[in-house]
């Protein structure tokens, strides 16, 4: 379980440099680099996870003396109570996994990513009317309201 969060670890990374990504690229008007880069980041980490799976299930001999010293997790204790044991716990995760990947490429591909890049320049349009809002209040002397 300390190895599938450090994994997950990675992914939200990569998620929230995609989620800078995307806005930039709404924000200048290009739907399709927006979608680009949330399939290039699904993709990525997709890739690392199963690198990272494959790596675990090749040292699964080895791999559970580092953390026997630690306790076991709460996820081996649900593992055991259904009867699935180690199975149950990563079939599971992966399971999770697999159904986040596909649930987030349906959201990419049925964006209208013409219809974000409006919305993106609304967006920008009032922040834009704020700061001139703030700016013409900027420098002036605010009276006491009691003299």
């Amino acid at each position: 379980m300390t190895i599938s969060g450090w994994i997950f670890m990675i992914s939200v990374g990569f998620n929230a440099a995609a989620s800078v990504r995307v806005s930039n690229e709404l924000g200048a008007g290009n739907p399709k680099s927006a979608a680009f880069s949330v399939i290039v980041v699904t993709m990525m980490s997709f890739i690392i996870s199963v690198i990272a799976a494959v790596i675990v299930l090749c040292l699964r001999d080895y791999i559970s003396y580092a953390f026997t010293e630690v306790g076991v997790p709460f996820g081996s204790l649900l593992g055991f109570k259904f009867g699935l044991g180690a199975k149950g716990i990563w079939g599971g995760m992966i399971g999770g996994t697999i159904m986040q990947t596909l649930i987030l490429m349906w959201v990419t591909f049925r964006t209208d990513w013409n219809k974000e890049v409006k919305i993106a320049a609304t967006v920008k349009r009032y922040v834009e009317e704020a700061k001139k809002r703030l700016n013409k209040w900027d420098g002036k002397k605010e009276e006491p309201l009691l003299s």
